[in-house]
């Protein structure tokens, strides 16, 4: 038989995020304040939240992630709330058959862990019931929970580091062309790390692939960060007009501030 179809109180949504090279994904429905009292009230101190309405709210991590010193392997889970008016259990749960919070099919052994959160009261007021990410780099993340006057955040730790060093191999090993030797370089430079071997894979990139304002800026950085600034100085410049040969300004502009910065500490060196 034909049903209506019509709109829901608590519309679907979801929301994609990257850390590094990890796809975080989470599927959950928005429920709306409404002049009521949501936590003491709507929902109750001490007892299950699905963390949103409907269906149980899924997080799909597509490797492994580290929560408060917690290791989530890679996967679907059920994000679940015990939520009490100083501190909230949040659980990571395997079973993602329930509908709603599956209060009375719900088994605590079926947890992959719980973590411990203190909610921050907000000056901003969230109508519809939020999950989103924020202070976002290449290893961590934020996941936060908003609604209402309430703010629960979730820290979240990736191993970019182990994965992109593996990738950095397989890659050098199947397919050195001099857009990986920078690639790999320019990974290294933006962490802070192996500034050496960093320059080693630059000068191949530039042996292989000649000359362009990328390849020369990024090695006017690792040059810099391993102090040798009358080097790193004679890249910029390299980098400084093929990118205005190019059109772009903003490399320019990157390269020129770089050069003052590096003769000014070379005349107070000497």
């Amino acid at each position: 038989m034909a049903q209506i179809k019509y709109p829901k109180a608590s519309p679907y949504s979801s929301i994609v995020q990257e850390v590094g090279l990890t796809k975080i994904e989470v599927v959950y429905s928005r429920p709306a304040v409404r002049g009521r009292k949501i936590f003491g009230e709507l929902v109750p101190h001490g007892r299950i939240w699905r963390v949103g309405a409907n269906a149980s709210t899924k997080i799909t991590i597509s490797d492994t992630i580290t929560v408060s010193g917690n290791q989530l392997p890679a996967g679907t889970y059920a994000l679940y709330a015990f939520p009490e008016e100083k501190e909230w259990e949040i659980a990571f749960h395997t079973n993602i058959s329930h509908w709603g919070d599956g209060r009375t099919k719900y088994n605590p052994n079926e947890d992959v862990f719980r973590l411990k959160v203190v909610p921050e009261k907000t000056i901003h007021f969230q109508e519809n019931f939020l999950i989103t990410f924020d202070n976002i780099s290449h290893d961590t993340a934020d996941m936060i929970w908003l609604w209402a006057n309430t703010k629960v955040t979730i820290p979240v730790i990736v191993d970019t580091k182990r994965m992109m060093e593996a990738e950095i191999e397989k890659q050098l090993q199947v397919n050195p062309t001099a857009q990986t030797y920078y690639e790999a370089a320019r990974y290294y430079v933006e962490q802070g790390a192996k500034h050496k071997l960093a320059l080693q894979y630059l000068n191949k990139a530039i042996a292989l692939g000649g000359d362009t304002y990328y390849f020369h800026r990024v090695k006017s950085l690792a040059e810099a960060a391993l102090g040798y600034h009358e080097t790193a100085i004679v890249s910029a410049e390299k980098s400084l007009q093929l990118a205005n040969k190019e059109g772009k300004d903003e490399f320019v502009r990157l390269n020129q501030k770089n050069i003052d910065v590096w003769t000014r500490k070379l005349k107070t060196r000497n």
